[in-house]
């Protein structure tokens, strides 16, 4: 395959809102040791992204193209690689770079794209995959029989982490706004969907788990929540933040928390090491790449929109209208000129 030396991708042109993204030329980037360059089929949008978008710096030595997850297939490999060779169909996480013809990724954070999925919906995979496995699995300890409390879980991960809950043998109970959401939720198997819009999940869970409890929690709302959802843990409960749409400043009563044995923790992808997200590689690898390849979790895509409709895929996101999923895919035409997406 003939590689062009220049690729379209959008970037944020200034800090601001989704009309700051723009369709840009640049070059090809070329996979250093370690590396792949991959022809991106389809990238997944994030709320990092918008983040990003909104002024985020990236991490240093990082493009300031955004994307954090895309699926395509593999073009050159750097120095070093042995696991992959052109014309394998990877999905992969990455640093930056999605929202482009091509894109770099280590190879190391490449997963295979099992036979019954599609390259463009695979993208919807690698963020929710890394961040549910190290998560609701490893910081969780998400045992069968146990009850989750997903909060958010409309979303990409949300959707992926209902899934998986179930296949792992537990109950979960989720909250989401609106009735459209809560038929989603119903149909992926939640035993209790609660509108966050007319109901109080603290009432609700009280009265259908006849005080049991709530052993893992998985919070992407923070702000008052957290107190909240300690309130209805089940003693040794685990909860995990994942993010803090209503902010990040909480109070807590540690009166409450060593009294049942909680414990607080979260993690974010980004900033983790190249070898643990190569050992959250290999575990994902083992344990859920098996459950996609089987139909047993199945990515809910909300939305694929074309990559000169990203500020349409940042809308989506922030007015929280999305169930699973928003996509860009990548069309290979002779790059553009620069222009406004």
């Amino acid at each position: 395959m003939i590689i062009p030396e220049l690729m379209n991708a959008v970037i944020a042109r200034q800090p601001g809102g989704p009309e700051v993204l723009a369709m840009v030329q640049r070059p090809v980037p070329h996979p250093a040791a370690g590396e792949v360059l991959i022809r991106v089929a389809s990238a997944g949008v994030n709320r990092p992204d918008l983040m990003q978008r909104n002024g985020m710096p990236v991490p240093a030595g990082v493009t300031d193209v955004p994307g954090l997850e895309v699926a395509g297939t593999v073009v050159a490999c750097g120095a070093g690689v042995c696991s992959l060779a052109p014309g394998a169909p990877v999905m992969a996480l990455l640093n930056g770079g999605g929202y482009a013809q091509y894109c770099v990724a280590q190879a190391e954070h490449c997963l295979p794209v099992p036979a019954c999925l599609a390259l463009d919906i695979a993208a919807g995979v690698p963020e929710a995959a890394f961040t549910v496995w190290h998560n609701l699995f490893e910081l969780g300890r998400l045992q069968p029989g146990d009850n989750l409390l997903i909060h958010g879980a409309a979303s990409g991960v949300g959707t992926f982490a209902i899934q998986c809950a179930h296949a792992a043998g537990a109950r979960v109970i989720a909250t989401a706004g609106g009735a459209q959401k809560m038929a989603a939720l119903k149909q992926l198997g939640v035993w209790r969907a609660i509108d966050r819009h007319s109901e109080d999940f603290v009432k609700v869970i009280a009265e259908c788990l006849a005080g049991r409890g709530i052993d893992v929690v998985l919070d992407n709302v923070g702000g008052n929540y957290v107190a909240r959802n300690l309130s209805v843990m089940a003693p040794g409960g685990r909860h995990i933040s994942l993010s803090f749409m209503q902010g990040s400043q909480v109070q807590l009563d540690l009166q409450l928390v060593m009294r049942n044995a909680l414990s607080l923790t979260s993690s974010t992808l980004r900033p983790m090491s190249r070898l643990e997200k190569s050992r959250l590689a290999g575990c994902i690898s083992a344990h859920l790449l098996p459950l996609l390849a089987d139909g047993r979790i199945i990515p809910q895509i909300h939305q694929s929109l074309p990559l000169a409709r990203a500020a349409d895929a940042h809308h989506i996101l922030e007015a929280n209208a999305n169930i699973g999923k928003v996509l860009l895919r990548i069309d290979h035409k002779i790059p553009e000129r620069s222009s406004h997406v």
